[in-house]
């Protein structure tokens, strides 16, 4: 009798990142011959890739964890298998709390995972990444770690220094990605402007588009996860002239006081972030820019507060989000204490996404009447779909809905009639 392939399952939590993380990680387990289910209730083996970001981040891994022990108290789950940020940051802490866990283990651990499960493996495992979005859109992880110290953020005591991947690794897994029926490639990294500056003194960046979209294998090619610091001002030249690559860019700006930004430790003062902006509208006509803002920092006054809002109504960004400041331990900022109160800190995002969803609806309103090509991600019902423009990222942007009553191919792309609009969704038809 045959013996049984042995299952495995991954839950992914956190950024996109992760999730390319999470999909290598497959690859390799598959080639180290387990079965791969999406069904946590079902296999032998869960794997959880934490995310340690951010307070609410780290409740959110923490309480999937409690649950997946309790999957196995009740004999569904045979290990339980913790990985990723939080476990990287938090190895002792979370052992000595719940010490039924089989086995925790900080990043870049796949072989030890291996090991763990199949301790007589010997070869050295490769494998294809098994991806986990759908196939007609990828991520392409282009470098890990952060050389940045802004004071707020753990990513570098969590991930390390910056590490740029070789171009030639690139184009050859975004050949593969194409061949696996990928149309929209997503470029990430902690900081994508930042590539190859640790390999060459300056930004390779431009360079990395230009081969990218010279492959010819992309529909859309889409860069994410941009900083404003030292900003390669080519780039915006190739997002222009490419027709491959979206008119997008996504920039985390985090503030918009000089006093803010100042303690931020980000380098730049309000002039000078505003400024960039107009240059980005400048350089790519029709752009689409996205970014996300911190309130509650300490020390933030109703005068920074009052800049920050100014400056999103005046600039008039298509994409925003609002995070309340999350005091973490061992950052810079961690000494400044937390002198804003939860409430202040939830009225200020909420005045502000207020103030964002006004120009979202007047944005999308002014699409009415207008033809978009759109990538079909799903469908919703027997007679809806949703889908996105090039100006939407995918799983945090907004949704083009359609109606039809004649089946429409996910993953292809359709030119769509706007027929009516909302503050985060348009609706259309196709043409």
């Amino acid at each position: 009798m045959a013996k049984k392939t042995e299952t495995i399952s991954l839950l992914t939590l956190g950024c996109s990142k992760n999730t390319v993380d999470s999909e290598n990680m497959i690859g390799k387990l598959e080639s180290a011959g387990f079965s791969y289910i999406s069904n946590t209730n079902k296999a032998d083996n869960l794997i959880i890739n934490t995310c340690g970001f951010i307070k609410p981040a780290k409740e959110e891994s923490l309480q999937v964890i409690v649950d997946a022990l309790e999957l196995k108290k009740q004999g569904k789950i045979k290990n339980v298998i913790v990985t990723g940020c939080l476990a990287e940051r938090y190895k002792d802490e979370i052992s000595s709390q719940l010490d039924d866990i089989d086995f925790i283990i900080g990043l870049n651990s796949t072989e030890k995972i291996l090991h763990f499960l199949k301790p007589d493996l010997k070869k050295e495992l490769t494998g294809e990444r098994h991806l986990l979005t759908p196939k007609h859109f990828a991520y392409l992880k282009i470098s890990e770690g952060c050389n940045h110290k802004c004071s707020f953020c753990a990513i570098p005591l969590i991930r390390g220094k910056y590490l740029s991947r070789s171009q030639e690794d690139l184009l050859e897994e975004a050949t593969s990605l194409s061949k696996a029926g990928v149309k929209e490639l997503n470029i990430i990294a902690q900081d994508t402007t930042y590539y190859g500056v640790d390999l060459f003194g300056k930004s390779q960046l431009a360079k990395l588009l230009r081969n990218l979209s010279d492959l010819d294998k992309f529909e859309w090619i889409r860069l994410l996860y941009t900083y404003p610091l030292n900003f390669p001002t080519e780039v915006l030249d190739i997002i222009n002239e490419r027709k491959n690559i979206c008119k997008y860019i996504d920039i985390p700006l985090q503030h918009s006081s000089s006093a803010i930004l100042k303690a931020m430790k980000r380098k730049m003062n309000h002039e000078q972030t505003s400024d960039l902006i107009d240059l980005i509208r400048e350089k790519i006509s029709d752009v689409a820019i996205r970014s996300t803002f911190i309130v509650g920092f300490p020390g933030e006054t109703e005068k920074d507060f009052q800049q920050l809002y100014d400056f999103i109504l005046y600039k008039k960004l298509e994409r925003v989000g609002i995070f309340t400041y999350s005091r973490e331990e061992d950052t810079k900022a961690f000494g400044l204490g937390d002198t804003i109160p939860e409430d202040v800190k939830q009225e200020r995002r909420d005045i502000l996404m207020k103030a964002q969803m006004q120009i979202s609806l007047d944005k999308n309103k002014s699409l009415i009447g207008k033809q978009k090509k759109v990538i079909i991600d799903e469908r919703i019902d027997k007679m809806s779909y949703s889908g996105r423009t090039e100006h939407d990222a995918p799983e945090v942007d907004n949704s083009v809905i359609i109606k039809s009553k004649t089946k429409i191919p996910l993953g292809s792309f359709q030119f769509v009639k706007i027929t009516d609009a909302t503050e985060y969704d348009l609706i259309g038809q196709i043409i």
